[in-house]
């Protein structure tokens, strides 16, 4: 049971800081829109968010952390905290050098990141300015990585995963202040929110430095030095560059060839922000937990221990995720308009924005088996297979956004949407690619709970979804209410309760989760 309490604690406070975000977007949302200065900041933010991804979350994830693991099971403390150590110097090293090029390069460097920016000259210098700003945001962002590594290790799970809060308080209180100055929907707007994303990073390593310290690891700051450990940290962590960041990889390509369209990158990051919402409650509770786990208990050699960690691991992940991805295909316009439509953000704006969410919702589950599989391949210090999977992900996202974006154009229909297919697709194609190599190598094998849980989840996800779509209907009225806030928050309230009322129910007279079992659990 250790396990699931882990996976609450990070998804209870990965939720918490999920609808703070909620509260920032909306907030931005207002007071830039989708024109020309939000489509610069949310190139500007998702370019060192990417590098903090592969760098970070990515490479550390897939191989530091089942290092570390080894290192400290084996050889003790004092090995681990030295290998600590080594890695830290490394990663401050060549991330320094790694800003400071693309800074310098950054005008040209934005040709490649948005080449249909490139057509509006203040956009584009826009664009430059403010990544510029937003760039040493990376190197914080994969210092807190490699301590959250450790702090995970230690089974201390709750800080690392609080730390995206206080990015969702800041910028929550930057963009207010931007607003409060009269700067929405100006070029210094993004300006401020560039600043404030810079100031968030450093609070944040912060945080997690003081609770490494309090947990009794002190990492001393010491030259680069490439020892064997780290000759092997980078064997395993290149091809992790790629495995672990693949998500953010297919939404910057898509950002790449949405800049073509005007507004087409903020549609496709508001509903990315999201369907966001569960991925990192499910997903990121399951990948930061499962990891560290799986590598713990196969240092053991206790494979049964192993077998039935992913079992739960999935179960749990597609318990969550099914309903979620089916309530965000059938509700996406509610959402989108009773949480956006304000301020800059016009009703043609949900309409678009509602459309990519739909399309995004479908890969959902796919995303969140890609979590819940790739640590099966790391814990054994295999990231190679995961990447070449990976590779094979990017190559048919990108040929289909490209392709879809001007069949969709030719067709009269909207482009950006055929981004949002081809990332669907393209996470659905590599979620099987790693369930059947996992599979075929012995190390995964679905147990009889498993089988007989997730088609009861599956039917109960789709009954709901035809409870939410009735529920919506007699709630359009007030929905689509645009006099007072409260009665279209209200309305939104009154349909999410429904759906999860309906699903809550169903599961259980299916049989599909036991109300008992849950007490007993809870009281031991």
């Amino acid at each position: 049971m250790r396990l699931y309490r882990s996976f609450a604690t990070v998804g209870g406070l990965t939720m918490i800081s999920r609808l703070l975000g909620f509260a920032r977007d909306i907030l931005i949302a207002a007071a830039l829109g989708t024109g020309a200065v939000a489509d610069a900041f949310f190139v500007a933010f998702r370019f060192p968010n990417l590098f903090r991804r592969l760098f970070g979350e990515g490479a550390f994830n897939a191989a530091f952390v089942p290092l570390f693991a080894k290192k400290l099971e084996g050889e003790g403390r004092e090995a681990a905290r030295g290998f600590a150590e080594d890695a830290m110097a490394g990663l401050a090293f060549v991330l320094l050098v790694l800003s400071a090029a693309c800074m310098l390069a950054m005008p040209w460097l934005m040709l490649l990141l948005a080449p249909g920016f490139a057509e509006t000259p203040e956009k584009y210098d826009l664009a430059v300015l403010l990544t510029q700003i937003t760039f040493p945001y990376l190197l914080c962002m994969c210092l807190v990585a490699l301590i959250s590594g450790v702090l995970n290790s230690l089974h201390k799970f709750w800080v690392a995963a609080a730390t995206p809060i206080l990015l969702n308080v800041v910028l929550t209180l930057v963009v207010a202040l931007a607003m409060l100055a009269g700067t929405s929907g100006k070029p210094q707007a993004g300006m401020i929110l560039a600043l404030g994303v810079l100031v968030a990073g450093l609070v944040q390593l912060a945080a997690v430095w003081i609770a490494m310290h309090r947990s009794g690891l002190h990492l001393r700051l010491r030259r680069p030095r490439l020892t064997p450990d780290i000759r092997r940290l980078v064997g395993l962590g290149l091809p992790g560059l790629v495995s672990g960041g693949i998500t953010q990889i297919n939404i910057m390509v898509g950002t790449i060839i949405a800049s073509l369209q005007a507004g087409a990158v903020s549609y496709l990051y508001y509903a990315d922000r999201l369907y966001q919402l569960p991925l990192g409650i499910v997903g990121v509770a399951v990948g930061v937990v499962l990891l560290p786990d799986l590598a713990r208990r196969l240092r053991a050699g206790d494979e049964a221990a192993v077998m039935d960690s992913q079992n739960r691991s999935l179960e749990f992940a597609l318990m969550l995720t099914l309903p979620a991805a089916v309530a965000l295909a059938v509700a996406a316009e509610p959402i989108v308009r009773v949480l956006f439509e304000r301020g800059a953000f016009r009703a043609s704006d949900t309409e678009a924005t509602a459309l990519a969410l739909a399309a995004f919702s479908w890969g959902l589950p796919a995303f969140v088996l890609q979590k819940v599989f790739q640590p099966g391949f790391f814990a054994r210090e295999d990231t190679r297979t995961p990447m070449r999977y990976a590779m094979i992900n990017m190559a048919v996202n990108t040929a289909g956004a490209i392709g879809l974006f001007y069949l969709f154009q030719a067709l009269g229909w909207r482009p950006y949407l055929g981004i949002a297919v081809a990332t669907s697709l393209a996470g659905w194609l590599n979620a099987i690619m790693l369930w059947a190599t996992l599979v075929r190598r012995g190390h995964f094998k679905s147990d009889p709970r498993l089988r007989r849980v997730l088609p009861l989840v599956a039917l109960a996800s789709l009954v709901m979804g035809g409870v939410l779509w009735v529920v919506a209907g007699q709630l359009a009225p007030w929905l689509e209410d645009h006099g007072a806030l409260w009665v279209r928050v209200s309305a939104l309230a009154a349909l999410v309760s429904a759906g999860m009322l309906a699903y809550g129910l169903l599961i259980q007279l299916t049989g599909a989760v036991d109300v008992r079992k849950i007490g007993s659990v809870r009281r031991r």
